[in-house]
């Protein structure tokens, strides 16, 4: 049974799974999370982001460009468990960042103090995930999400169709299943080659 973790404003992986578990163990803790609905996001977001975490492969290009970082960096992923997209971007950035020990990802939570998010809104909104990367002077050099663009294509096309909110869960989740992380990676790739 994990252990009631309190919230942090920043925290590394281990301590954002830390996190999760927590939630799930016990989500009358956090108050989101007694409604049922969230709560059932939230389930199905460990499934998938564990499942992320066994079966994403990084391509061989990315590997290459990440090798070529020699300055550190700071990459800052803003998410928390309850966002569908995140359960997919989340383990695919982490298995990108972990390439290098120059980078360090950091997580933030979105719901939570510092609330940088608000520096970093899409459309006027708090979108998640967002991935902001920092070089050592603390200079943003990069910032991606809340999801791959063709993602983000569907999901504006289905919210001016006025679909139900199920109805885009669902496309985005097939989305996400076909792509296997093939978008993220090229739109990371972009990035990185223009450094």
């Amino acid at each position: 049974m994990p252990i009631f973790v309190k919230k942090k404003d920043k925290m590394n992986f281990e301590e954002y799974v830390a996190y999760f578990e927590a939630v799930l163990a016990e989500p009358e803790k956090y108050p989101l999370y007694a409604d049922p609905e969230y709560l059932n996001y939230t389930k199905l977001n460990w499934s998938r982001m564990n499942r992320w975490l066994k079966r994403f492969e990084v391509n061989a290009e990315i590997k290459t460009q990440i090798a070529a970082v020699t300055e550190p960096q700071q990459w800052i992923l803003i998410t928390e468990p309850w966002c569908g997209d995140a359960a997919h971007s989340v383990p695919q950035i982490l298995k990108i960042a972990e390439l290098n020990p120059n980078i360090r990802l950091e997580i933030q939570l979105r719901d939570s103090e510092p609330y940088l998010i608000n520096d970093y809104l899409t459309n006027g909104g708090k979108s998640i995930p967002k991935l902001i990367i920092r070089n050592k002077a603390g200079e943003d050099l990069f910032t991606w999400g809340p999801r791959p663009q063709p993602a983000q294509a569907l999901y504006q096309k289905m919210q001016e169709e006025q679909r139900t909110f199920e109805e885009i869960k669902e496309a985005l989740q097939r989305w996400y299943n076909d792509d296997k992380g093939a978008e993220l990676q090229q739109e990371f790739l972009t990035f990185l080659r223009s450094l």
